[in-house]
């Protein structure tokens, strides 16, 4: 049960802390959060270190678990980086790719696929996750490789949230389709222009959906 408690948990941290509700520099309070959801101290502490691997929470020995939050224009900065980092990789891929890569990648699609036809927006970023992360390792460049999925991990919060807006999913997984087309085809140019469209949608999508979060914090903050 603990370990279902976990992934819940640290979604409705994440999206409290990115719109707002916790905000950076906060402490956040084992007890009190355990109080809040009806759960112990275990399941909390476990979403706290998950949040911390992905960057949004600080946990200091002896002091406990802070809030982390990138700003807003270091946040597009980082979607604008990413951008070019999986372009660079998309463009690297349709021309070094493998066959087993290509069947790795397809397999990729078609979780989304599967995903997009259950609306199961959790599986789905799994599915997402695997699909760029094929990009990646068709590279056959270790350093771009990892380079990349370091900053894919910093925002993986981000990028989760922006599914939540609607039909997000389903214009995400049309996205994935032009630039699988473009990959099979050997098409460097094509398929970087594609990838980094993608990763750049994501990052406006995210502000729009960070703006109407904030603005309904506000808005219950001042009832």
């Amino acid at each position: 049960m603990r370990g279902e408690q976990t992934p819940k948990l640290r979604e409705a941290l994440e999206e409290d802390i990115i719109a707002g509700r916790l905000r950076p520099g906060q402490r956040l309070d084992e007890v009190g959060l355990a109080e809040r959801f009806g759960v112990s101290r275990t399941p909390i502490r476990e979403a706290l270190i998950q949040l911390a691997a992905s960057g949004l929470v600080e946990i200091k020995p002896r002091r406990g678990a802070f809030v982390l939050l990138l700003g807003p224009r270091e946040l597009m900065e980082s979607f604008e980086l990413m951008a070019e980092l999986e372009a660079a990789c998309a463009r690297m891929a349709a021309q070094r790719m493998s066959d087993e890569d290509k069947r790795t990648l397809s397999r990729a699609h078609d979780e989304c696929r599967a995903a997009v036809e259950a609306d199961d927006e959790s599986a789905y970023y799994e599915a997402n996750t695997h699909f760029h992360g094929a990009i990646y390792a068709a590279t056959g460049n270790r350093v771009l490789a990892a380079e990349t999925l370091r900053l894919q991990r910093a925002l993986q919060p981000y990028r989760r949230l922006q599914l939540r807006v609607p039909r997000r999913m389903d214009s995400s997984f049309s996205e994935h389709e032009r630039i699988l087309e473009a990959l099979l085809a050997g098409d460097a140019t094509e398929a970087a222009q594609r990838l980094r469209s993608h990763v750049l949608v994501q990052g406006e999508r995210f502000m729009s959906l960070l703006a109407a979060l904030q603005e309904e914090t506000e808005g219950m903050a001042a009832q």
